[in-house]
């Protein structure tokens, strides 16, 4: 079995349309959807001692991921208020709370362990991926950010780049791709929404289209479809075959609300904003 850590972010996501809070973030998500495809995962990260924290923390344990590095700190769990238009997200207020952390050795050996290292460029912690990247191989989510600088300095260290490139044309995701295989990443993911997703690697280019699905709720389908891919990937699945498996998982990330589910009431303490259409 492979074994995965996501070391980073984590939120409750807010939403106004039900009145719950779904435990989320790039990183968290990450660990939770790689159990579920049938890796053996860790959070490395930092929660609160509230209601939101407590609420990862549950998740966290219902899905069977190892929590040995999990901070409980003093403070505010992270969250971020979102509201909808039909399936789509609108992102609102938000407080990043303990979810920035300094890792300790500590935190750098125990990931010594893992077969791969999930980090999130949201998460704050491009200080430490040279030190990751010689423990084990990186997998880093660019998510939307393009500055050359920034994927000449990350991408070497990469064994998989993502991107996501939903704005992109197929030439400009090809591009976005190759450029960080040229800098020296293994291979380069880059998931478009609904035109589907692109990986570029040792043996070439790989395409797959987006599963049709009439969608419950966005959130998190590009984060799964990273899990699998990366999965499938560390178990050596041909490339055709891991995109294949991740737009069936992405498909399927569309059918509930929150990210990952287990959704509770809301309760952070913070003034609930009004809907930017009201």
């Amino acid at each position: 079995m492979v074994r995965i850590a996501s070391f980073g972010d984590n939120d409750v996501d807010c939403y106004l349309a039900d009145g719950r809070m779904y435990p989320g973030g790039n990183c968290f998500n990450l660990s939770v959807y790689a159990r579920r495809y049938g890796a053996r995962t860790a959070f490395v990260g930092a929660v609160a001692e509230d209601a939101a924290g407590r609420l990862m923390r549950r998740t966290l344990a219902a899905e069977g991921v190892e929590t040995t590095r999990l901070r409980v700190a003093v403070g505010l769990t992270a969250y971020c208020f979102i509201a909808h238009r039909g399936a789509e997200r609108i992102f609102l207020n938000h407080d990043l709370g303990v979810s920035r952390f300094v890792p300790v050795p500590a935190d750098l050996d125990y990931l010594a362990g893992f077969d791969a290292v999930h980090v999130g460029q949201s998460s704050g912690l491009d200080a430490w991926l040279a030190p990751v990247a010689a423990r084990s191989r990186l997998s880093y989510d660019f998510a939307v950010r393009r500055d050359a600088w920034h994927r000449a300095r990350v991408a070497p260290l990469c064994w998989l780049a993502a991107f996501s490139a939903g704005d992109l044309d197929r030439a400009g995701a090809i591009g976005l791709a190759a450029d960080a295989r040229a800098r020296g990443a293994v291979w380069a993911l880059a998931t478009r929404g609904a035109a589907g997703a692109l990986l570029l690697g040792p043996g070439g280019l790989d395409e797959v289209a987006a599963r049709p699905v009439v969608p419950v709720d966005t959130l998190g389908a590009g984060d799964s479809f990273i899990a699998r891919t990366l999965v499938g990937l560390l178990r050596g699945e041909a490339p055709a075959v891991a995109l294949s498996a991740a737009a069936e998982a992405a498909a399927e990330t569309c059918g509930w609300m929150g990210a990952v589910g287990h959704g509770a009431t809301i309760d952070v303490p913070a003034e609930t904003p009004a809907h930017p259409d009201s």
